[in-house]
């Protein structure tokens, strides 16, 4: 590992070469999830490098299969009710190496920082959390049992369909009291995040001559009406929703692409429109396509056209864990500040689904995720693992 002959850098480095290691066997293994089969692989060699970590601190560990090269990893120390489960996932998104000033899949140290694809988002929590655990692993090895648990939970296809955290809420597990996730959050606790909802409208109607409209039943005109009537929907859930906490404080409503008709002299008899919707906590998405399904029930009927409201995915629910959390008073005294809320979709939904209070906190900026030359201070990696083993002091020792 080659470091500049800059003091502070080489300190911190030769301070933390086991996790230097580690981050760079995790930046080199490939794990890339993609909705296109041909980009898309399996996680199963990182899990594998977290486990046999894990075990070698006195960890037992479960992989849990979910997909075909796929899988979760549930890594527990302690026995007993309640627990801290630090999570995080083990997939990135895909990437364009010729944007990248270095290789992707090597841990580079340039200007203060190290840069690799999953540095920030996320692989690079998890050599964080084997460092923070020092203290309980040293405890257990005395012969000293913990006060609860400490749980570190990776897992698979985060990036795409949520599958490793789904799979995890079907199986029931883990049982925890509090949930950590290292997402990119700059240092800062959130407690917030909205949901994601990724639908899409068809509409079926009938072709014919372009010179006789009476020939047909234009799906493209049918699309028109329903566009107005969803940018009109978008308005009053604007009106109706607000929560300050977020940056951008309304739910959203974006019209994200159409597609419809083959020829301009051919009445068009099929057309679709995908379109996303970000609701905020209390907004339930059951109720959200009930309520878009039946304004657009009318419509079907004036243009004579079948039109089907439909999702894309199952979608995640928006997340709050209560201000008076412990787990969230506890991040906010180490950290300094007030808890926030994310713009981005995270895991924590599914957690809570499991019983879990969640907090996203880790090191790293969300503005440089899904980026060419994502990357992590290197000055932030010694505060991260000081404020994580404060958790673990707190609630497990």
């Amino acid at each position: 590992y080659t470091v500049k002959p800059q003091r502070n850098l080489q300190s911190c480095i030769m301070n933390h070469l086991t996790l230097l290691a580690r981050m760079r066997t995790l930046i080199a293994t490939p794990s890339v999830t993609c909705t296109d089969p041909a980009m898309d692989q399996g996680n199963l060699a990182v899990i594998e490098h977290l486990a046999s970590w894990a075990e070698s601190l006195g960890f037992r560990c479960e992989i849990m299969p979910v997909a075909a090269g796929k899988a979760n990893l549930i890594a527990t120390l302690g026995e007993g009710p309640g627990g801290l489960v630090f999570a995080g996932h083990t997939d990135t998104v895909p990437f364009d190496g010729t944007k990248w000033k270095s290789d992707p899949f090597t841990l580079t140290e340039r200007d203060g920082c190290l840069f690799g694809l999953g540095t920030a988002d996320m692989k690079g929590f998890f050599p964080l959390v084997l460092e923070a655990v020092e203290a309980a692993v040293a405890a257990v090895r005395r012969g000293e049992a913990l006060k609860a648990p400490v749980i570190i939970l990776a897992t698979c296809d985060e990036e795409t369909s949520m599958a490793g955290a789904k799979a995890l809420v079907a199986a029931g597990k883990p049982k925890a009291r509090f949930a950590v996730i290292g997402e990119p959050t700059s240092g800062r606790p959130l407690r917030l995040q909205k949901g994601v909802m990724m639908e899409r409208v068809i509409i079926e109607g009938r072709s014919g001559h372009s010179s006789d409209p009476s020939l047909g039943h234009n799906a493209l005109d049918a699309m028109h009406a329903v566009i107005s009537e969803l940018i009109s929907y978008r308005r009053e859930l604007a009106t109706k929703w607000h929560n300050p906490l977020f940056t951008v404080p309304t739910p959203t409503l974006n019209l994200g692409c159409i597609h419809g008709g083959d020829n301009p002299n051919r009445i068009c008899a099929r057309c679709e429109l995908q379109y996303d919707l970000r609701p905020l906590p209390g907004m339930e998405m059951d109720g959200l396509r009930a309520e878009i399904k039946r304004r657009l029930k009318p419509l079907a009927e004036e243009y004579q056209v079948s039109i089907v409201n439909e999702s894309l995915f199952s979608g995640t629910p928006a997340m709050e864990t209560p201000a008076n959390s412990l787990l969230v008073k506890a991040v906010e005294e180490m950290t300094g500040f007030t808890a926030g809320a994310a713009a981005f979709g995270t895991e924590g939904p599914y957690f809570q689904e499991l019983g879990m209070e969640a907090v996203i906190f880790g090191p790293g900026g969300i503005e440089t995720a899904h980026q060419p030359d994502e990357h992590l201070q290197i000055a932030s990696l010694q505060p991260t693992i000081e404020k994580l083993a404060g958790l673990v002091r707190r609630f497990c020792l």
